[in-house]
């Protein structure tokens, strides 16, 4: 305990410098901005801003970062709740609740709820990194292929969790995704597999373009569609942070006071294990919602807690991410892999002798990340009004910025015509799924986790001298394979019991 508070006092008194302050609040907003942009994300962020900090100092630059990397977590689930356009697909599970509330003339409400979700999450993340970080870069060091796989079925699993009311199109959706992620190069040949001879098509098809093509372009399509974009505005929205009915009431928050816990932890969790990231995290956290929830059938229709939930462990996610980083020198998202690139660029070398050759720096990241969700909780609210402002617009005005930000956002990811084109063609293609009745949300979960699905079984098959029994000889791998046949046993058990008692 006396070691945990030195390490707390010595990271606060680092961070507290006047100039940290300021290049965090830098990052921070600019984080913010960038999630806002559909496509953007934190990545693309850190990527070009990362040369204007050469001539910082390490600690400062590293800070301002980091400030980049949870913030865009903000910013993302702005667009998510005002206009079904995700900032990323961290924060596609936001608008499953988000912008029904919007619809409802809730918006202040959802963007306050989602700052103050936003805030939990990251103060969470922040002390399970002070006191857990050690344990859980040990166990996280014991995962091999087998682990990974399981981990990547039980994601999958979640599928059949977020599509309740039709299992039959959510499996026809995933398996469109799973479809979708086979396009590229076999990691373990090297055969190109559905690239058509394109070189662009080699690293197979991004999620960002597909992922704003299905929620952004298909969204507005749908909406045309049905005719909502000649609605002149959006009735009962009131643009003001200091009218009651805008703010969750503590009733409200105190009800959902163990869903900001769950999520917290799912996320953080979830972060740790490298490669896992913010969007397994935020599907894992509103999936197991809706199913603990007494009252499932309010999720989707602008429920809470199903807003709740995604943000907590969105967030949770960005503070998990930094402990493999910091503790193995193994980074746990793309973020973190650019931060990895920034740690050696400044002669700096993640690994557990970090925090030991260099406290003041380790910990006044740490500290830093706190101070950062408290600067972005309130730059948040105090800047709904700004957000608002949107939605009081007609929609026929708000139709073409949409699409000109998931146009320019996606092309400006890598200057790709051909990720253009998959936008488009995916816009379609949502706008028919949300006419039908299909779930775009497990396509994009589906196209997130296959390749890391597949790629593991095969790691797995190779190494393995049983076959298949490799995940029954693993003790971590078993226990997911356990959890797994509950999961998929559960449903059936549940009805067989019921018809029982009837």
């Amino acid at each position: 305990m006396n070691e945990l508070i030195s390490n707390m006092i010595s990271g606060f008194s680092v961070a507290l410098s006047p100039m940290n302050i300021l290049l965090l609040l830098i990052g921070a907003f600019i984080g913010m901005v960038v999630g806002i942009i559909p496509g953007f994300g934190a990545s693309a962020g850190i990527a070009i801003l990362l040369p204007l900090t050469l001539s910082l100092e390490p600690t400062g630059a590293i800070i301002m970062l980091a400030g980049i990397y949870y913030g865009s977590q903000y910013g993302g689930a702005t667009t998510s709740i005002l206009i079904n356009t995700p900032g990323d697909s961290a924060a596609v599970a936001s608008t499953f609740d988000g912008y029904p509330l919007t619809l409802q003339g809730k918006a202040g409400k959802a963007l306050i709820t989602q700052a103050i979700a936003s805030f939990v999450g990251g103060t969470i993340g922040v002390i399970l990194i002070f006191t857990l970080a050690p344990a859980f870069a040990k166990v996280a060091l014991k995962f091999g292929p087998p682990e990974y796989f399981m981990l990547m079925m039980m994601g999958l699993l979640t599928l059949i969790w977020m599509t309740d009311d039709s299992k039959v199109k959510g499996f026809i959706s995933a398996m469109i995704g799973l479809a979708v992620a086979t396009v590229g190069v076999d990691v373990i040949t090297g055969a190109q597999r559905y690239t058509f001879g394109s070189p662009q098509l080699i690293s197979g098809i991004s999620f960002i373009p597909v992922t704003i093509g299905l929620f952004g372009i298909g969204e507005l399509l749908y909406r045309i569609y049905m005719g909502s974009h000649k609605d002149e505005k959006l009735e009962n929205l009131d643009l003001s942070i200091m009218n009651k009915s805008t703010w969750p009431s503590v009733k409200e928050l105190l009800a959902a006071k163990f869903t900001f816990i769950r999520g917290s932890i799912i996320g953080f969790v979830t972060g740790v294990l490298p490669g896992a990231g913010a969007t397994i995290a935020s599907f894992f956290a509103y999936s197991i919602e809706k199913k603990v929830s007494k009252e499932p059938q309010k999720f989707g229709k602008g429920h809470l807690p199903g807003l709740i939930a995604p943000e907590t462990a969105n967030n949770g996610a960005t503070s998990g991410a930094m402990v493999p980083l910091l503790t193995l020198g193994i980074p746990g998202s793309a973020s973190t892999a650019i931060l990895l690139g920034a740690f050696l660029m400044y002669g700096l070398q993640p690994g557990p002798l970090l925090m030991i050759e260099r406290p003041d720096f380790a910990w006044g990241i740490i500290s830093s990340m706190y101070l950062g969700n408290a600067i972005l909780l309130i730059i948040n609210i105090v800047a709904i009004p700004v957000f608002l402002m949107i939605v009081k617009l007609p929609y026929r005005f708000i139709i073409p910025v949409i699409i000109a930000l998931c146009l320019i956002g996606t092309y400006s990811l890598n200057n790709s015509l051909i990720e253009t084109w998959i936008l488009l063609i995916f816009g379609v293609i949502g706008f028919f799924m949300k006419l039908y009745g299909y779930s775009p949300a497990a396509l994009v979960l589906a196209l997130v986790l296959g390749p890391m699905a597949e790629n593991t079984l095969r790691q797995s098959l190779i190494m393995s001298e049983t076959g298949m029994g490799i995940f029954l000889s693993r003790p971590v791998s078993l226990l997911f394979l356990s959890l797994i046949v509950l999961i998929v046993v559960y449903p059936f058990m549940k009805k067989l019991f019921t018809r029982r008692i009837a």
